[in-house]
C-alpha cells in the first residue's frame, strides 16, 4: 500500500485540484475540472467528489454553481507570484486540513466501546472523515501524551473519553482556551464548561433501583471496580441514593461497594472480597456499573453455589454478553452508545464546520432504557 492510498479519496481529490489551481496559474472564476472528470480520474462515486468539492468551498477556495460546475472562488488568495497562497489551505486552526479526527479512549475490552466507536465511524466516514484511536489504559499522563501526538499528527478535532480524576487534564483545559474543537464522551471536567455528551447515569441507577423494588428487593448493593471514583460512577450512585429515598429506604453504605480492584482471573475469585460478600448473601441484587463486572459477579454467584435470579440478582450497566441484543441474557441498563458516539462525532464536525463557534457549549443527556431479561427475578422466599 502506497503512502497516498493511505490518504481518503475525497483528500487526494482536493490535493489535486489545489494542484491544478497552482500549477495552471488559475485565476478567481476559471472553471476546475468537472464532477465526471474527477469521478472519472479517480474511480469514485459522485457522492465523494460532492464531499470534496463542498470541504473546499467551505474554504473558500471553489465557488460551486448548481448547473454550471466549480470554479476558483472570488476570495482565493494568491500570492505575488501566482501560486495559491497557503493561508487558502488553512483550517481554522492554521493548519492543513487533513480530514482526520483523533479519538482518545481508555480501553476497548468491551461492547460498550466497540459500538461507541462504530458509532463515530459511522458519521466520520458519512462525512468524508477518517479517525485516529489511541488508547490511554486510564492513566492521565498517557492522555495527555496523546493529546499532543494528535494534535502534531494534524487532528482538526478530537473526541475524548476522558480520564477522571481530581486533578484536570491541563491539556483539555489549553484546548478550550485555545478554541481547539474537541467533545467530551461520557465524562465532563466538573466546572469546566466544554461539549459534552453521555447517557444520564441517574436516570440509569433510578431504572435498576425500581425494576428491583418492583421484583422485592429491598436489600440492593450497587458495584463498581473503577480504579477512579469518576464523575460517571459518582452520578450513578447518586441517583442510586435518590431512588431508595423514593422509596423511603435507610441509605446501607455498606451496600456502596466501590473500594475493591477488578478481578483478573476467575480462579483467584474465593480471595476478593465481593466472593465473599455474595457467598454471604449480604443482599439479594446487584447493579453493576459496567458489563464486565455484571459477568464476574454472575460467575462469582455461580462459583459460590447461587443462581441467578432464583437466588440473586444482576442489573448491568450495558449490555456485557452480546454485540446481537436478542443473545444476551442480561437485565442491562441500555445506554445509547452507537447513538452516543454518532452524535459526539457529529457535534464535533458541527464545530469544525463553524456552527458550533458560539459563547455556549452544549450538554446532551441521552436518556437510558432498561432492557429485562434472564438475570433479575423476584426477591428469595425466606
Amino acid at each position: 500500500m502506497s503512502a497516498n492510498d493511505r490518504i481518503p479519496l475525497y483528500q487526494q481529490i482536493q490535493d489535486y485540484i489545489r494542484h491544478v489551481i497552482a500549477a495552471e496559474n488559475m485565476k478567481p472564476g476559471d472553471r476546475i475540472p468537472t464532477e465526471k472528470e474527477l469521478m472519472d480520474q479517480f474511480h469514485v462515486s459522485k457522492i465523494t467528489v460532492a464531499n470534496a468539492l463542498t470541504g473546499l468551498a467551505n474554504e473558500k477556495l471553489i465557488a460551486r454553481v448548481p448547473g454550471k460546475g466549480s470554479f476558483v472562488a472570488e476570495e482565493a488568495d494568491f500570492s505575488p507570484a501566482g501560486q495559491l497562497s497557503t493561508t487558502s489551505l488553512k483550517g481554522r486552526d492554521g493548519k492543513l486540513a487533513t480530514g482526520m479526527i483523533g479519538v482518545i479512549m481508555p480501553t476497548i475490552h468491551d461492547y460498550f466501546a466497540i459500538r461507541l466507536i462504530e458509532g463515530i465511524q459511522e458519521a466520520l466516514n458519512h462525512e468524508g472523515y477518517r479517525s485516529m484511536i489511541m488508547l490511554t489504559d486510564g492513566k492521565l499522563e498517557k492522555e495527555k501524551d496523546a493529546i499532543k501526538e494528535l494534535k502534531a499528527l494534524g487532528a482538526e478535532g478530537l473526541l475524548i473519553f476522558p480520564v477522571d480524576e481530581e486533578n484536570y487534564n491541563e491539556e483539555i483545559l489549553g484546548m478550550k482556551l485555545s478554541g481547539f474543537p474537541f467533545v467530551l464522551i461520557d465524562r465532563y471536567l466538573p466546572g469546566v464548561e466544554t461539549h459534552y455528551i453521555a447517557a444520564d447515569g441517574r436516570r440509569g441507577t433510578r431504572l435498576a433501583v425500581e425494576h428491583l423494588w418492583v421484583l422485592g428487593h429491598r436489600d440492593i448493593a450497587i458495584c463498581s471496580d473503577s480504579p477512579l471514583q469518576t464523575v460517571t460512577v459518582q452520578e450513578r450512585i447518586e441517583g442510586y441514593i435518590d431512588a431508595l429515598k423514593d422509596k423511603g429506604a435507610l441509605i446501607n453504605p455498606a451496600h456502596m461497594i466501590t473500594d475493591f480492584k477488578p478481578l483478573n482471573v476467575l480462579k483467584d475469585a474465593e480471595a476478593h472480597p465481593l466472593y465473599r460478600y455474595i457467598r454471604n448473601r449480604m443482599v439479594t441484587a446487584y447493579i453493576s456499573l459496567n458489563g464486565r463486572l455484571g459477568v464476574q459477579i454472575y460467575q462469582m454467584a455461580k462459583q459460590a453455589g447461587l443462581n441467578v435470579p432464583e437466588d440473586v440478582s444482576i442489573v448491568s450497566f450495558d449490555d456485557p454478553t452480546s454485540i446481537v441484543e436478542e443473545f444476551s441474557i442480561f437485565t442491562h441498563v441500555k445506554q445509547f452508545e452507537w447513538d452516543m458516539g454518532y452524535q459526539a462525532a457529529g457535534k464535533l464536525l458541527e464545530v469544525l464546520r463553524g456552527h458550533g463557534e458560539v459563547k455556549s457549549y452544549s450538554k446532551l443527556l441521552i436518556e437510558p432504557e432498561l432492557v429485562i431479561r434472564q438475570t433479575s427475578g423476584h426477591v428469595p422466599q425466606t
